[in-house]
């Protein structure tokens, strides 16, 4: 199923594709992602705070609470950078519209409230670095703060004004309640199986990414293939996002700390490093099925996964999937943006947090 997966699309290309990977060429390196766009990231958080505002002061504080600036502002940043790229793409200065700003942070809003959402049915107790709005407040007031974030979130959005903008950002909302549901079951079938993973990563993670980059190349361009260009970079971008956090459950805290993390396993979810890993060991598959809820199963599918190539394989399907964004991001009118996309690339396959 894997194979399937990474098959890529042969579309026409509207400009010349540069040769990129994992090795970026020299001009991209000079284009920082972070701080090509730092300006318009600059008081989102701030902004996103003033579509929050509300009279009871406990609310505000649960609904400011992730708003912190701590984050990695990653969504916003990819939304930003695709605005100004397909602002060029079309003729138009590169300067950010304000349409588009907002939807830059509806992105990290409806990221923040799913984040809120998700605490609770993992029943988590700490989140970037701190404790979770359910270990504080009780998961009751949790689940009302995420409710209250997508509300202010839909509001925004109904500001902008325009149908079709709001159809696609809709569409977000169902996909994450589904790749929620989704996470809940299995399949009996390895190729099923697999399927069923990159689907719910897609709902989960790659759905927000992906819609919103399409919504902000809605809001400058009339062209279904500028629009397929965004939402293709997105998507793909958004798998190998998740699909290099999924290594980093099995890989960042043995580096640092010589112990596992194995989170996703403690929830009983099988992710690509134990996909990948059942195929050389299939004693895996009983546990994946029983979603490792016998005492011994974590540690002994960590130890599978450490045996296995699957933390190698889960990071080279990551590879393909950056692959094609880059190969969709260069149909685009060069430009300093579309560079930097590019060069996010990179950062995504080798980040460690």
């Amino acid at each position: 199923m894997q194979q399937d997966a990474i098959k890529r699309h042969r579309h026409r290309y509207l400009y010349s594709t540069p040769r990129v990977c994992c090795n970026i060429h020299s001009d991209a390196k000079l284009k920082d992602p972070f701080s090509l766009a730092q300006k318009d990231l600059q008081d989102l958080y701030e902004d996103i705070k003033k579509q929050l505002l509300v009279s009871k002061a406990e609310l505000k504080a649960l609904c400011d609470y992730y708003f912190d600036g701590k984050g990695k502002a990653f969504r916003p940043l990819i939304v930003i950078l695709m605005a100004r790229a397909c602002n060029v793409h079309s003729n138009k200065e590169g300067i950010l519209l304000p349409a588009q700003r907002s939807i830059a942070m509806i992105s990290e809003m409806i990221h923040t409230a799913s984040l809120v959402h998700d605490d609770v049915i993992d029943d988590s107790d700490t989140r970037r670095g701190k404790n979770t709005i359910n270990k504080v407040w009780g998961e009751k007031k949790a689940i009302l703060a995420g409710d209250f974030i997508l509300s202010a979130a839909s509001m925004a959005l109904a500001r902008i004004g325009n149908n079709t903008v709001v159809s696609v950002l809709s569409q977000v909302i169902e996909d994450l309640v589904r790749g929620e549901f989704m996470q809940l079951g299995s399949k009996e079938n390895e190729n099923e199986r697999f399927k069923h993973y990159l689907e719910k990563t897609f709902k989960k993670t790659a759905s927000l990414i992906a819609n919103s980059c399409k919504a902000v190349s809605i809001l400058v361009n009339s062209d279904p293939e500028v629009h397929e260009i965004a939402y293709q970079y997105g998507r793909n971008v958004g798998i190998a996002f998740q699909l290099v956090d999924d290594i980093l459950d099995f890989t960042s805290c043995a580096n640092r700390l010589g112990k596992p993390s194995a989170a996703d396993l403690k929830l009983g979810l099988a992710t690509g490093p134990v996909l990948f890993a059942c195929q050389q060991f299939p004693e895996l598959h009983a546990m994946i099925m029983r979603r490792f809820s016998t005492d011994g199963d974590v540690d002994r599918a960590w130890q599978y996964v450490l045996k296995s190539d699957g933390v190698e394989q889960t990071n080279y399907l990551a590879q393909h999937y950056c692959q094609e964004a880059i190969r969709q991001i260069s149909r685009l009118r060069p430009s300093t943006e579309r560079d930097a996309l590019i060069r996010l690339t990179e950062l995504v396959l080798r980040r460690d947090k």
